[in-house]
This record gives C-alpha cells, structure tokens and sequence, in this order.
C-alpha cells in the first residue's frame, strides 16, 4: 500500500467526499421518514373512516339502552318516593320506632 500525500487539496476534497456523503444519508433517512409517515398518516386515516361507519350504529345502541336505563332509575325513584311518603304518613301516628325502622331498611337498601 502507498502512502497518500496530504496536500491541502485532497485535504479539501476529502472533507467535500465526506459531507457529500453525510448530505446523502440524510437526504435517504428524510424519505424514508416521509415514506413512513405517509403510511401511518394513510394508515389513521383509513382506521378512522371504517370506526365512522360502524360506530354510528354503536352510538344509537348506546343512546337507546342509556334512554332504557334512565327510564328505569326514573320509575324507582318514584316507587321510593311513594313509599317514602306512605310511611311517613304511618310513622306520624307510630312516632320513633318507625322511623328506626325505615332508617334501617334505607341502610340496608
């Protein structure tokens, strides 16, 4: 193997070949990453097109049992409310002990 003379020209060409170099990788990993990105934008974009479809009808579904459910919480208020109110009007003429007893039955409820 011969030796290389260093003269400042291949000194200078040799820095040029090198940044040439790094300027190409560069180059190559910025389009790979926009590649890259480009699916996983397409990809997020095509998953939110197909969830739009189906969940629209999931929605209505959770829409009517949620409309189902809060019919049945309306209907037990009002038998507790009425129940409330019937033994309210029972326990003027019981005094205390009933009032126990209802005290008792709402903890145990």
């Amino acid at each position: 193997m011969s030796k290389r003379k260093n003269t400042f020209t291949r000194f200078i060409e040799d820095i040029v070949d090198d940044t040439k170099d790094f300027v190409d990788d560069i180059i190559d990993r910025a389009k790979d990453l926009e590649t890259d990105v480009r699916d996983a934008v397409k990809d997020a974009v095509d998953d939110d097109e197909s969830d739009g479809k189906g969940s629209s009808s999931g929605v209505a579904d959770l829409q009517a049992a949620l409309a189902e459910l809060t019919a049945k919480v309306n209907k037990l208020a009002e038998l507790q409310l009425a129940s409330a109110s019937a033994s309210n009007s029972t326990s003027s003429s019981s005094g205390s002990s009933s009032s126990r007893r209802s005290t008792s039955a709402s903890a145990a409820a």
